[in-house]
């Protein structure tokens, strides 16, 4: 089962002009910069554009075939748009929003009951209160939940986070990841904040002036040096890991992939567990030995995959170890000091890792 995209959308100089799948599960991300047609591509998915040409197939699903003159309307399809501005009904409370979705669900069965996504959202404390004295995170969580609760086959999320400060971004955040293991529904994310990719994608869609520029497992496109994300400085890797066990003495959980192992703060989780990490490039450093008197707990062997320059100043590395990638930021003495080159072995000091 595939999402199947391709639209062709002409407006004044910009045109939109692309043409990809999706699995039709978990989160994929359209990422790029601002005007690069991510929102407009959303637009045409939802049913709120009609390009000159234009297909779209969700699973067995056909919304548009412009082929076969045929369009489904944006009323008649089953999907749910969670907006920048939260655009909650501002004479209704949250537990009307909240329902308002849900009680026009007529003969289609629900995914998920109200209790069950208020539960989710965190929005129980809420419930009675009017949406003109929510703060920034708490309209946001309501506006998923009323999307969610209209029972749609797919989500579409345009930069739900941009208008959000820090702290309200860090309330929200915990929520989406919650939704994204226990939900079922496919999610299309449009961001061009590089974090919210690393930490919430399965997929990425790379987008620039109208076109796909790259797409692919998220692992793959964060690591690639040619591509936009690498070179952000907020370029991240990430990394599947197991938990092996918790030292209770310093509140520190070890982490186990493949024959490699890495610590961070103490994880209220299972031994076993599966789990996934971020660690940002500007967080590795490198060496040509193991140092044993340092405060760096995680130094890890890698070997060194591919060298990019950023700039006049700096460098990107991306590493090798134990069958994933990493990236570390240098500058380009430091490569010139260590004498880098593809093939060669070093020591990758971590100096900062965060659970997904």
């Amino acid at each position: 089962m595939s999402m199947k995209i391709r639209y062709q959308l002409q407006r004044g100089e910009f045109l939109l002009d692309v043409d990809f799948q999706l699995p039709v599960k978990g989160i994929s991300a359209l990422f790029g910069p601002s005007g690069c047609g991510k929102t407009t591509c959303l637009r045409c998915i939802a049913g709120l554009e009609k390009p000159q040409q234009g297909f779209f197939m969700l699973g067995d699903q056909g919304w548009q075939d412009s082929a076969q003159s045929h369009f489904i309307p944006a009323y008649q399809r089953a999907v749910g748009y969670v907006f920048q501005d939260a655009a909650l009904f501002p004479h209704l409370n949250v537990q009307a929003n909240l329902l308002y979705g849900y009680k026009r669900l007529r003969n289609r069965a629900a995914q998920i009951k109200p209790d069950e996504m208020i539960d989710l959202l965190r929005l129980s404390k809420l419930l009675d209160r009017s949406v003109e004295n929510l703060s920034g995170g708490e309209r946001q969580r309501v506006a998923i939940g009323r999307a969610l609760l209209g029972n749609p086959d797919l989500l579409l999320m345009d930069e739900p986070l941009s208008a959000l400060d820090a702290s309200s971004k860090a309330e929200i955040m915990p929520c989406l990841e919650q939704l994204h293991q226990q939900l079922s529904i496919p999610i299309l994310y449009v961001s061009h904040s590089a974090d919210e990719v690393a930490q919430l994608a399965d997929q990425i869609v790379l987008m620039d002036k109208g076109r796909v520029v790259a797409q692919g497992p998220s692992h793959e496109i964060l690591t690639r040096l040619d591509l936009s994300l690498a070179q952000s400085p907020e370029a991240s890797a990430i990394i599947d890991a197991t938990i092996e066990s918790h030292d209770n003495e310093f509140s520190l959980s070890r982490l186990a992939f493949s024959d490699q192992h890495i610590s961070l703060p103490i994880l209220d989780l299972a031994a076993g567990q599966g789990v996934r990490i971020i660690i940002h490039a500007r967080d590795v450093s490198l060496a040509l030995e193991h140092h044993a008197n340092t405060s760096i707990l995680n130094i890890l062997p890698v070997e060194v995959e591919a060298i990019s320059e950023i700039n006049a100043a700096q460098m990107l590395v991306r590493l090798s170890v134990g069958g994933q990638k990493l990236l570390s930021r240098i500058t380009r003495k430091s490569a010139s000091v260590l004498e880098l080159k593809i093939g060669q072995r070093l020591y990758a000091q971590v100096k900062s890792v965060s659970l997904l």
